[in-house]
């Protein structure tokens, strides 16, 4: 069993804004699949599950607010008995430009809370990631940015890598971490 986690905030106001990209592809890839999220309050999150290859994934989008991401994700991994190193965190990175994605095997947070809370959760930087560009403005305060809306020109780079969420995922349950960073990483 696989857990795929798409980082963001809860809420109409963060709909459709760079700090929720993670669930724009998450969202994507439940629709992919024609699945439903639904709310559980006990896990603190939305959730649905799909199969891919013949194994279970399932995929949330924390409702605790991107900086208590880890509450939630620990919840379901202690729930469904998975182990960290069957999940992967879909996220935005201001490090990246629009247009680049990189998936990470462990590291920091580099400075996501969100990604950071998980780590402080599960006690490891051995998180797997889909980082997910959305580029740095140095005019803008960094909150103001992330929570700002994408440009229509930034959609459309984005919708490319939406169109292959599907194909990465299935290869996230089928090949080896390193050959999927080899495959993917730009």
């Amino acid at each position: 069993m696989k857990l795929i986690v798409g980082l963001g905030n809860p809420g109409k106001e963060y709909a459709n804004t760079r700090h929720n990209t993670g669930f724009i592809f998450i969202d994507r890839l439940a629709k992919d699949y024609k699945a439903k999220f639904k709310l559980d309050v006990k896990l603190k999150c939305e959730i649905c599950d799909i199969l891919i290859n013949g194994e279970k994934v399932i995929l949330i989008k924390p409702q605790t607010y991107m900086n208590l991401s880890g509450t939630s994700v620990k919840l379901v991994c202690n729930y469904y008995n998975i182990d960290v190193s069957d999940i992967l965190v879909i996220h935005d990175d201001l490090d990246l430009e629009v247009g680049k994605i990189r998936f990470r095997a462990h590291g920091s947070s580099g400075g996501h809370k969100g990604i950071q809370n998980i780590i402080d959760n599960f006690a490891t930087d051995e998180i797997k990631r889909l980082k997910i560009g959305i580029d740095k403005v140095e005019s803008k305060y960094t909150i103001d940015y992330v929570l700002g809306k994408f440009t229509k020109e930034e959609l459309s780079i984005l919708d490319i890598f939406l169109d292959k969420i599907s194909d990465m995922i299935y290869d996230f349950t089928s090949i080896t971490f390193e050959n999927l960073m080899s495959r993917y990483n730009n």
